[in-house]
């Protein structure tokens, strides 16, 4: 393949970005090489600088599960940029999503919209904290929930220990409010809420983690956690930024049969522009300002070109059959490479749910942080490499999911299974 432009590109941004990049990610780090720069995407594929076309499994990282510039987005931004980018004054657009996510999260019936992902984790924290009168903060090792200072934590020498920063420029006192503890083990989290219960506000975590791979909860894992937040008085929030309408359309919560007390979410509502949003119940929701006395403001928050974009997906993917075509989609294109590993000799343990999976290259299984980080990376770094060359690209790092949408028809997955077998074999 072709790379002039894309090295040209790469050789500008290092002297101008921070590493080349505006998230660190996309720097190719941890599986070699220089990156690709994008000049466009349609349907299932993308077009770099250079003119060469890849299918597509990353989807700006989950929003785009109509695949790129899907026409029903394309044309409801279009309009409402020409009624005009931002006002920072209420819109009907932001009402109508509202009680769109509403009307299809179970937990939800009162919603703020924010800007990212990040901003929907740290408010609902605020929130928990405000509404609760405590302090300190439970989450599980290995799951993500953006880059605000109090989640940017590592566990202490034992599970009720207080936390410590992960990145320079948190304050230990900040992190010590923190405490982590093993995705799947109820009994690490029994313990932290006997010991430190009547000061723990909340329990957050991807119900079904996405950013150490795709892990699934052991059965009774999620009720367990519900059943003891609720005896402690400590609310649960599950962060369903990538899981919801990826896993189910009412996201893992909707799956698994748990309600949280507060959900975060972002990517799907936004249908590729920059959202998020939390909600709740009612009785917890108006704790924020201006009803109630915990504050949070954005004055891009409910931004025009988001809410329409994030309408007209939800309005897409919730028509019959939609989103049963992307999970298809992810079912064939698991169970092949499922196939081609095991011919290939090589060992991998599949998970995933819906139109989400992950392929470690590891044996397996894996439940929790510290079994994703037994997995060969050295291997994936060569598969991840095999496929690009091949024009298929996967995200670039072991420990992030995987995505279909309902552009990854037939031909496409026939076409990745083909990049797949020759990759497994280098």
């Amino acid at each position: 393949m072709n790379s002039e432009k894309s090295a040209a590109l790469w050789t500008e941004a290092n002297r101008v970005l921070v590493g080349g990049v505006n998230s660190p990610v996309r720097a190719f780090s941890a599986v070699g090489g220089d990156p690709f720069f994008v000049a466009s995407g349609s349907g299932a594929r993308i077009t770099d600088a250079d003119g060469n076309e890849y299918i597509d499994y990353v989807l700006s990282w989950g929003p785009l599960i109509l695949g790129h510039a899907h026409p029903a987005v394309t044309e409801a931004v279009t309009k409402a940029l020409k009624l005009g980018a931002s006002f920072g004054i209420p819109t009907e657009a932001e009402v109508r999503l509202g009680e769109v996510i509403a009307g299809l999260v179970p937990s939800i019936e009162k919603v703020r919209l924010v800007n990212s992902g990040t901003e929907a984790t740290m408010s609902a924290l605020r929130l928990a904290r405000g509404y609760t009168g405590r302090d300190l903060i439970v989450k599980v090792e290995g799951c993500y929930h953006g880059h605000a200072d109090g989640l940017l934590v590592k566990a202490g020498s034992g599970l009720t220990t207080l936390g410590t920063p992960t990145s320079p420029g948190v304050p230990a006192a900040y992190a010590s409010c923190t405490l982590t503890m093993p995705y799947n083990d109820l009994d690490a989290a029994r313990e932290i809420l006997e010991a430190k219960g009547d000061d723990v506000a909340c329990i957050i975590l991807e119900p079904i983690p996405g950013n150490m791979g795709v892990i699934l909860p052991d059965d009774g894992y999620l009720q367990g956690l519900r059943d003891l937040t609720k005896k402690h008085g400590a609310l649960l929030i599950f962060d369903e930024v990538m899981s919801g309408f990826r896993v189910a359309i009412g996201g893992a919560q909707e799956h698994y049969g748990v309600t949280p007390d507060l959900t975060t979410l972002g990517k799907v509502i936004g249908g590729g522009l920059p959202v998020g949003a939390y909600g709740g119940p009612a009785e917890i929701m108006d704790h924020l300002s201006p009803v109630g006395p915990v504050y949070q403001a954005g004055t891009l928050s409910g931004n025009p070109l988001a809410t329409a974009a994030g309408l007209a997906t939800l309005d897409v993917l919730t028509q019959p059959g939609v989103f049963d075509q992307a999970v298809q989609a992810m079912t064939d294109l698991s169970e092949g490479l499922g196939a081609i590993a095991k011919k290939a000799g090589v060992p991998v343990y599949q998970t995933g749910l819906g139109t989400m999976a992950c392929m470690f290259f590891n044996e397996g299984p894996v439940r929790n942080y510290e079994d994703a980080t037994a997995s060969d990376t050295e291997r994936f770094a060569r598969y991840f490499r095999g496929m690009l060359s091949r024009g298929v690209y996967v995200a670039p790092s072991q420990y992030e999911a995987g995505f279909t949408s309902i552009a990854h028809d037939s031909d496409v997955i026939e076409k990745t299974l083909e990049a797949a077998s020759a990759a497994m074999a280098d």
